[in-house]
């Protein structure tokens, strides 16, 4: 494991610069607001605060102040932040990020996470923290074959966290984050104690998951079958077919690249909960590392995974560790616990937030490290009553 710090060339900056000057912009149909993609005037003011306002070397710093390394598992490389906590005894806990995030994603949520005592909480609390880059994704670059589906990043996570001499330790994921944390807890419990996830998707897989369900449950499945069925599944449907056509215009275009990423986190989110900033520090990430195209690939690997009008999705693997899921109400979809029970017997924690959207560790990052908190006291004892020795058999029954 190699240390890593982030120093892009200024030359790469000012090309950025360079490109957003000389932006060739569509034209528009008057009137259409949000309906048919994002606004030319919108995306242009974005474009220009990117261009003149936005400073990449304060968020590059930011990134910095963290432990960041580089290795190589199974021919890739992968990037990770490997943040410990003061307290000697934390829980280890590895956070995988999706599309379109990063893991500038979470750097709101590490200090909670890893120092409560220094956030007037309990210290038995604390985790170590590793933020890792799937390939394809950011510092990680493009994976170097075909093949790095959800099973591949899995596996590579469980060996990342064995290299760091975690025995035991929880998963959280969010966005395709969510897949590989479950997979990896049902490919590796011995190792994996639990999983929590802030995405879970639970479509009706036959006519037994709509029984009993109320006007909220409902209106929950309308929702995802709309997303499935409109517009709104378009970046889906064309990273899972055609990723490499895609990539040449957002590997050549900066304002391509912005609108891409930009349009999902008002569609996931409250529209308001995250700044500018943040967005940006997200898109250039994408950006200076050139991974538009790379990124997407892993919606080919994963395609048969993908919810799909024409099929039901894969609901994903037996989990046999205690699972915690957190809906967020501003999110792209919601789950209904009822089906996501059928499904996932163990799950130990339900949390319903009135806050945040897709990105909660950006939006409600205090809300976030709450529950991984709750989450971690969760298993703590379910692991304690397993361990207790079951009474002996009366032998007047």
């Amino acid at each position: 494991m190699q240390p890593f710090r982030i120093a892009v060339p200024q030359e790469d900056l000012d090309d950025l610069h360079r490109r957003l000057a000389a932006v060739r912009w569509p034209a528009e149909v008057p009137g259409a607001g949000w309906a048919r993609g994002v606004p030319l005037e919108y995306l242009k003011e974005l474009a220009e605060y990117w261009r003149t306002e936005f400073d990449w070397r304060a968020a590059e710093e930011r990134l910095n102040r963290f432990p960041q390394f580089r290795t190589e598992i199974d021919g890739a490389t992968v990037h990770f932040l490997h943040v410990r906590s003061p307290e000697p005894d934390a829980t280890p806990l590895i956070l995988t990020h999706g599309w379109p995030g990063s893991v500038a994603e979470y750097l709101d949520v590490i200090e909670l996470l890893t120092d409560p005592r220094g956030h007037g909480g309990d210290p038995a609390d604390a985790f170590h923290v590793v933020i890792p880059s799937p390939p394809g994704f950011g510092f990680s670059g493009p994976a170097p074959e075909a093949g790095w589906d959800v099973p591949r990043i899995a596996r590579a996570w469980t060996e990342l966290m064995r290299r760091l001499g975690y025995g035991r330790y929880l998963a959280h994921g969010g966005d395709l984050g969510v897949w590989i944390s479950l997979t990896a807890a049902a490919l590796d419990p011995e190792h994996l104690a639990g999983a929590h996830v802030t995405f879970l998707l639970t479509p009706p897989t036959g006519p037994e998951d709509l029984e009993g369900l109320d006007e909220a449950d409902q209106a929950r499945l309308a929702h995802l079958a709309a997303f499935e069925t409109t517009g709104r599944a378009g970046y889906m449907k064309i990273q899972s077919t055609r990723p490499q056509t895609l990539a040449y215009g957002l590997t050549d275009s900066p304002v391509g690249q912005l609108a891409w990423i930009a349009e999902k986190f008002r569609d996931w989110t409250s529209g308001d909960s995250i700044s500018r900033d943040q967005l940006l520090t997200n898109v250039t990430l994408y950006w200076l590392t050139a991974t538009a195209g790379s990124s997407a690939q892993l919606y080919y690997e994963m395609a048969d995974m993908l919810p799909d009008a024409a099929r039901r999705p894969v609901a994903g693997p037996p989990q046999p560790v205690p699972l915690a899921v957190a809906a967020f109400a501003h999110d792209g979809s919601l789950p209904v616990r009822r089906i996501a029970e059928r499904r996932f017997p163990n799950i130990v924690q339900w949390s319903e937030f009135a806050e945040g959207g897709h990105f909660p560790a950006l939006e409600v990052p205090e809300l976030l490290a709450g529950d991984l908190r709750s989450f971690a006291r969760a298993v703590r004892a379910h692991e304690a009553a397993a361990e207790q020795p079951k009474p002996a058999p009366d032998e007047n029954v």
